[in-house]
């Protein structure tokens, strides 16, 4: 029965994300170095639209604002910053000076729009959170912009007179930012609120919210493309009568399908005689504690640099002492991983190469470029002994302590980041990914591990988490 409920949810969610492809030429290119996409109907002929990803995302990430644009007529393109998606190419530069990797991402954007194919009219610029800065800059230097939508944006280039048509969508539960989006419309007229178009000689401006949305859900969020659209719409003069369709909760349903279409099959794997000791409140305690504070104090002092990923290499370095802490404390405890199923170890890589690939169709980036395969295998040295650790504790355990489990390690990387702010401050973008990895991953483990033990779901996951890092942050080599 639930086999069946999740093959429905599957297949109602995958209906939903390809209807949203219908009539829509999805045609890869490069333009010099830069890998992108164009997004148009067939003999499409409405203004060019350029779009821009955020820091640590890829083209993909924008497919929720490029198809709607697309199926209202415009030549929408995407592109992959330097270092991010399945660019080869890594950033550079200071990333704090306007001169640095700032003007480097201008350069690109700039090379990448003088590249399109554009008609006569302006094109418009759409760009989610780093790129809303990258954008404005550009658009101030050239002649030939028009409308500018900006999601989640910060920039202080932004001020009363320009960018002259600009809407900024942000999603309800970024406070700072939805103020910043305020703010930027009081500039034209104090008196202005959210949802509110002012206008003031030959600016126009409006803020608006994308309800129960963050940083990364307002991508997908109904309300905030449809803004989009009717706001480039009204720069241009033009009507689309366009439905925009919930992506966001297809995404959402397809994933959830996946995971529960996986629990009849990790049914199946043959059952290993293993006894989970169960650990007390004291022992667990030692098992969280130390690690979550000591780890950092001794890893920050040590950060390596010799990945060309942003913190990657501190991180799989956390990971490791992290993790060598707590096997450590748990074999102490006479606690081990059991013995190792080969099987298991097969149908969860199976498994997850299957959500990799609709993840990499519908939502970001799964695929690593070949650069970045080493990189993969230098994580898997810290990811694997953590999973292993994590499986073994959550294996038997009710959800209060699973979540206590894994906040005590992203707590161990906030001491971490409070320590060397200016250095890991990037260790914050990994959060997401982390909650994600463990609903669904470590939902799917978890399961196999209650049939076969911790060891074989551990170093599977261990694998997958490497994978999952290798490919969310960008390659980087400093100045």
């Amino acid at each position: 029965m639930k086999a069946a409920l999740a093959v429905i949810l599957i297949v109602l969610s995958l209906g939903v994300l390809e209807a949203g492809r219908n009539d829509v030429v999805i045609e890869p290119l490069y333009v010099g170095a830069t890998p992108g996409t164009k997004y148009a109907q067939t003999d499409a002929q409405g203004p060019t639209v350029l779009i821009a990803h955020g820091f640590a995302g890829s083209q993909q990430m924008m497919q929720g604002y490029a198809l709607p644009l697309a199926r209202a007529g415009y030549q929408v393109y995407t592109f992959d910053f330097l270092g991010h998606g399945r660019h080869t190419k890594p950033m550079s530069g200071d990333v704090n000076a306007l001169d640095g990797t700032t003007r480097i991402l201008m350069d690109q954007t700039n090379t990448v729009l003088d590249g399109l194919t554009a008609g006569s009219e302006p094109v418009a610029l759409l760009g989610h959170s780093m790129a809303t800065d990258i954008l404005v800059r550009v658009a101030r230097e050239r002649e030939d912009i028009g409308p500018v939508v900006l999601i989640s944006a910060f920039s202080q280039v932004i001020d009363g007179a320009f960018p002259q048509d600009l809407l900024l969508v942000t999603g309800s539960w970024e406070p700072g930012l939805r103020g910043f989006a305020l703010e930027a419309a009081q500039m034209v007229d104090p008196a202005a609120i959210e949802g509110e178009t002012v206008v003031a000689d030959d600016v126009r401006r409006r803020a608006v919210v994308g309800p129960l949305t963050e940083h990364v859900s307002i991508l997908q969020s109904r309300a905030g493309r449809a803004e989009a659209v009717a706001w480039i719409d009204g720069f241009y003069n033009r009507q689309s009568d366009l439905h925009i369709l919930p992506t966001g909760t297809a995404i959402l349903g397809l994933l959830a399908g996946i995971v529960l279409l996986f629990r009849p099959i990790a049914r199946r794997i043959p059952q290993r005689l293993f006894v989970s000791p169960e650990l007390n409140w004291k022992q667990t305690a030692l098992l969280l504690g130390p690690p979550a504070v000591l780890t950092a104090f001794i890893a920050v002092p040590l950060t390596p640099e010799f990945l060309p990923v942003l913190v990657a290499d501190y991180l799989g370095l956390h990971l490791f002492i992290y993790a060598v802490m707590q096997l450590v404390v748990l074999w102490f405890f006479g606690v081990r991983g059991g013995p190792f199923n080969g099987f298991a170890v097969i149908l969860i890589l199976m498994w997850c190469a299957v959500f990799g690939a609709l993840l990499d169709r519908y939502v970001a980036n799964f695929w690593p470029t070949s650069q970045r395969l080493w990189i993969v295998a230098a994580l898997t040295l810290g990811a694997i002994p953590y999973m292993l650790a994590d499986t073994i504790l959550t294996a038997n355990a009710g959800f209060w302590r699973r979540l206590l489990i894994r906040s005590a390690f992203l707590v161990s990387l906030g001491i971490a980041v409070a320590l060397d702010f200016g250095g890991l401050f990037f260790l914050i973008m990994i959060a997401p990914v982390l909650v994600l990895f463990y609903l669904v991953f470590g939902t799917m483990g978890r399961w196999v591990a209650v049939k076969a033990g911790p060891a074989a779901p551990g170093f599977a996951l261990g694998l997958v988490l490497a994978w999952a890092l290798g490919v969310s942050f960008p390659l980087f080599v400093g100045v």
